[in-house]
């Protein structure tokens, strides 16, 4: 089954609720399972838990039947969101745009090429979908 990562702030940012909104339309749009991301920085904790995370989510979007909830605890969010990806094998990735220039800021140090969603596309065989402040997807 196709399976859909969306990294999320939490508490949900304006721009988090429309990174998922395009998230979730993609998943039912696909029939595909949906990961809700969200990555806790050690750094600046706020101990957030699976419950935290679904319960704002749901209080937005309703309950997600196809949805998994994931928190991880990490140093970089980048770094972090890459590993998930990889660990989870996603097939389609749903970011904000934000977190596309974080990410592409990443990849700059990796490897000479700017392209964050080439990059991943070589890397991990995915699709990444960015959404910008207005909601707008690009893929």
């Amino acid at each position: 089954m196709t399976l859909v990562v969306v990294p999320v702030r939490y508490p949900l940012s304006d721009h988090s609720k429309k990174t998922l909104s395009e998230a979730i339309r993609v998943s039912e749009e696909r029939g595909a399972e949906l990961t809700v991301f969200h990555v806790d920085l050690y750094q600046d904790s706020h101990n957030v838990s699976i419950t935290d995370l679904r319960g704002a989510v749901e209080r937005v979007f309703g309950q997600l039947d196809q949805a998994r909830y994931v928190v991880r605890r990490g140093f970089l969010v980048e770094e972090t969101i890459l590993e998930e990806v990889v660990a989870e094998r996603a097939d389609i990735v749903v970011i904000g745009s934000k977190q596309a220039s974080r990410w592409r800021r990443m990849v700059q140090k990796l490897t000479s090429d700017p392209d964050v969603e080439a990059y991943l596309r070589s890397k991990l065989d995915c699709t990444v979908i960015t959404v910008d402040a207005d909601g707008v997807a690009n893929q």
